[in-house]
């Protein structure tokens, strides 16, 4: 019986060859397919039971070997919806079941693929070469939380981002201690005019809350004020209108106050610099009056916020604004130029807006960026790692299904990152496998000539009867 298991031997190993050939095939026709993991092949010898000095080397079977966990080369693409792993793990994805645009069905089934040449469809969905959907959790804008806890399908649409009414404007800067005003008053002195400004107090140097220059006055009132800086600020329309500061010195302070105070100071804000008249408003003062310390620092107010007042410049009201300095971030220092330097003058409003761009940051954010310019965090793409990457069941398009053997997935990017813009190439090397061909081809070949030889024993053997 050993030339027919030699026969039975030399076809199981021919079988096995094409079986490993197949494997190369494939994985040299998608050495182009992007997130495309090879496919190796592992052999087993089949041994019979027989005596220990009877035993035989057996004939063989193939088994495919997967190679999930290994990376391939990462090429950008510069598509910014693009995205690759670098590290473990897998992009979430769905199929479409039915339906089309917001009426779109979808198995509501995980699958997993490193494939992540992701772009937008005509829905909004991110949608990759074969077909596959992105899932991740939607984010808050308000919050800015993940909303669930459940992978969904994303759909980003290029709605329009609302309006937000300013209520802070950060304000750094400094205030010198003797203002180059272009009027000296009071004997000398750089202090503010009091008859520019209307309802000023009875007390010398005072002015009460919310005092106005009228139009009447605003030469006077410019003449003993310095500039404060501008910026734009929106209302709850999101439309836009210019704040203008000049601040204006009271007095010198009070050494004999507990703290003492070096300068008092009031904040003017412009509501209509092209008023003339004596009941025409233009400008208001500030909630309270600012006092500064010895070292140069503010004392009051305490906080370091100074409310602005209600008003309406060029037709837009504004209220509810906060000047917010972080308590020292306006000083009274000496500075020669006599002049006021803004560091930094922002707000947190801004206009309504239209989604101009979507990216995928490192930690898997899509982030959008609006035409008002505010950049938001859209979505968080979900990733899947599992203990057993290469037991996992392959899928048409390079995606894959959770198996026993794979475990269940484990939600999270772990140790790695995502690099947008970029697309994972397949792990094929093509050199590899032509070397790997030319031995299946060789073992291929050399089974073929034991069937030959075996064909000739038996050729032999039935001689013998003739």
């Amino acid at each position: 019986m050993g030339v027919f298991s030699a026969l039975t031997t030399a076809v199981s190993g021919m079988t096995a060859q094409s079986y490993a050939l197949e494997n190369i095939s494939g994985n040299i026709a998608n050495s182009r397919t992007a997130g495309y993991k090879r496919v190796d092949t592992a052999f087993a010898d089949l041994v019979p039971d027989a005596a220990l000095r009877r035993q035989v080397a057996g004939s063989v079977q193939a088994f495919s070997q997967a190679t999930n966990s290994i990376q391939g080369d990462l090429n950008p693409t510069r598509i910014d919806t693009n995205i690759a792993i670098n590290g473990d793990g897998f992009f979430v994805v769905d199929q479409r079941q039915s339906g089309v645009g917001a009426n779109t069905q979808f198995s509501n089934s995980n699958l997993y693929t490193r494939r992540g040449d992701f772009d937008f469809d005509a829905n909004g969905y991110l949608v990759n070469g074969a077909g596959y959907y992105l899932k991740g959790l939607k984010i808050d804008q308000v919050t800015g939380q993940l909303v669930g806890t459940q992978p969904d399908v994303l759909r980003i649409t290029k709605e329009q981002f609302p309006a937000k009414a300013t209520s802070s404007i950060e304000y750094r800067a400094n205030i010198p201690a003797v203002p180059a005003t272009t009027q000296k008053t009071q004997g000398g002195t750089e202090f503010l005019n009091p008859a520019s400004v209307t309802a000023a107090g009875t007390a010398p140097n005072t002015y009460p809350a919310n005092a106005a220059v009228m139009g009447n006055n605003i030469s006077n009132f410019l003449a003993t004020s310095i500039p404060g800086g501008s910026v734009t600020v929106y209302d709850t329309l999101g439309k836009a209108t210019s704040v203008e500061m000049r601040w204006a010195k009271i007095d010198n302070g009070n050494a004999a106050a507990v703290p003492p105070t070096t300068g008092t100071w009031g904040l003017f804000v412009a509501q209509d610099t092209s008023a003339t008249g004596a009941g025409q408003v233009a400008y208001v003062q500030a909630g309270q009056n600012v006092t500064f310390g010895t070292t140069g620092q503010m004392v009051t107010p305490a906080t370091g916020d100074i409310t602005l007042p209600t008003m309406t410049i060029n037709g837009t009201t504004i209220t509810g604004i906060n000047l917010t300095t972080g308590g020292n971030g306006v000083t009274q220092n000496g500075d020669v130029s006599g002049q006021i330097d803004a560091r930094s003058i922002r707000q947190d409003g801004y206009t309504a807006g239209t989604l101009d761009r979507v990216s995928v940051s490192a930690e898997g954010a899509v982030i959008g960026t609006f035409s008002n310019g505010q950049v938001v965090a859209l979505a968080q793409v979900s990733v899947a790692r599992f203990n057993a990457d290469n037991s996992l069941k392959r899928l048409d398009g390079g995606a894959f299904e959770e198996t026993i053997e794979s475990g269940p997935p484990i939600i999270g990017l772990g140790t790695s990152q995502m690099v947008g813009g970029s697309v994972e190439q397949s792990n094929t090397d093509i050199a590899d496998e032509f070397s790997k061909m030319i031995v299946t081809q060789q073992a291929y070949s050399a089974n073929t000539k034991v069937i030959t030889t075996a064909q000739e024993m038996l050729s032999a053997v039935f001689n013998i009867i003739r």
